[in-house]
């Protein structure tokens, strides 16, 4: 991990900025449609650790997991895996406690979802299936085009992920800007709810009026402060 990296998975762990928040830093982008929380409660943010399965089999995703690092957030992407389940309870339990993993991410279906319920595993999908890919070794590669479309997506990324969903924040989008877009979206978060709690202001005043930038208010004060030093 990038020293930029950490510095911004730390900001957003210590701060438990949202994947809301991170998308409306990101202009309100960053999220994998369809990806869901499979257990309720979990916040993690990581690097990204991509990895994939292709052609209903799981023969290359247990080669590669092999490889996964404390505090990753693993993203699987299903490639031409049709209604099969990528892993279960096994390659889970072999990422999150044997390799600690941070959260798995999987862009496709898991099974043993009982299993991984009762175990409250951080995990992410697009759904669950009692069916599970073939574990057989294939004799052609992936389509290289989609693949390294897909390395590059990843590459250098972060994850962030809660019960809304999974924000992946771009590698060129991970930088000294963004710090300051994070610190500027809790600052504003904590302005609008000051101005409907203490202001008393409407949602309408508050965001589409900011009035919470007129004189008078506690966030307009500070502003003021702030500039003067």
């Amino acid at each position: 991990m990038s020293d930029i990296q950490e510095k911004i998975v730390d900001l957003i762990a210590t701060n438990r900025i949202s994947t809301a928040e991170v998308s409306d830093c990101l202009g309100k982008t960053g999220a994998l449609k369809g990806v869901n929380a499979l257990n309720r409660g979990h916040f993690r943010v990581g690097p990204v650790r991509f990895v994939y399965a292709y052609n209903c089999s799981n023969w290359e995703l247990h080669e590669q997991v092999q490889h996964v690092r404390k505090g990753e957030v693993v993203v699987c992407e299903a490639i031409d895996c049709g209604d099969y389940a990528l892993f279960g309870s096994l390659v889970s339990k072999f990422m999150v406690l044997y390799r600690s993993a941070s959260a798995l991410v999987v862009r496709g279906l898991v099974r043993d979802a009982a299993w991984l319920i009762r175990e409250n595993f951080p995990i992410w999908s697009e759904g669950v299936t009692p069916v599970g890919c073939f574990n057989r070794k294939n004799e052609t590669p992936p389509d290289p085009v989609r693949l390294e479309e897909m390395r590059a997506r990843y590459d250098g990324a972060i994850a962030v992920c809660d019960d809304s969903g999974v924000v992946i924040i771009p590698k060129e989008r991970v930088n000294e800007e963004l710090i300051e877009k994070l610190g500027w979206i809790e600052l504003q978060e904590d302005a609008w709810f000051h101005s409907i709690d203490t202001d008393k202001l409407t949602t309408f005043e508050t965001v589409c009026e900011r009035k919470y930038l007129e004189h008078g208010t506690l966030f307009a004060r500070y502003e003021r402060l702030r500039r003067n030093g």
